[in-house]
């Protein structure tokens, strides 16, 4: 992706080596906000690896303003067999409170929007805690419609490991 300016001095751009340490720093803040702040177990190694290993799975859009990253947008590719097209996972949105109100996580998604167009992906989806209302006022207002027919489902720990027997 081609970098971009944002207003007070911030530039939108790919995650690269070294942001690792910001990157976490803004998982961590994140599930500090979501109710969540022991349950982050991830490393800058791990991170390292899979933004920039050998086959990178996942991906990172960054603003930094100032030397630091305040803001992340980490996503995956997804398949829909119905449209046979790849689409977007947005895994994490974050914007560090001091700097909300200046449109840094609209720039964030906007930047997989323009993933999405300019490489013919059918979608571009991501779900938000029933209770974030400001988060949920804010993807109506760049457009984002619910899928309340559909509900998440997820295996983890011992029912994950039983399942794989």
């Amino acid at each position: 992706m081609t970098p971009r300016d944002l207003p007070g001095g911030a530039v939108l751009r790919a995650a690269r080596p070294g942001d690792e340490p910001g990157i976490l720093a803004c998982i961590r803040a994140l599930a500090i906000y979501e109710r969540e702040p022991d349950a982050v177990v991830n490393t800058t190694e791990a991170i390292g690896e899979t933004l920039f290993g050998g086959e990178p799975r996942a991906f990172c859009h960054v603003v930094e303003r100032d030397g630091a990253i305040v803001g992340i947008a980490i996503w995956f590719l997804t398949y829909s067999t119905w449209t046979g097209r790849h689409g977007i996972w947005l895994e994490d949105l974050y914007v560090d409170e001091a700097q909300r109100g200046r449109g840094y996580g609209k720039q964030l998604i906007a930047s997989l929007a323009s993933v999405c167009v300019e490489r013919g992906y059918s979608r571009l989806e991501w779900t938000v805690l029933d209770w974030n209302a400001p988060s949920i006022a804010f993807y109506r207002s760049i457009g984002a419609t619910p899928m309340d027919e559909w509900t998440t489902q997820r295996l983890t720990g011992e029912a994950l490991e039983a399942l794989a027997g």
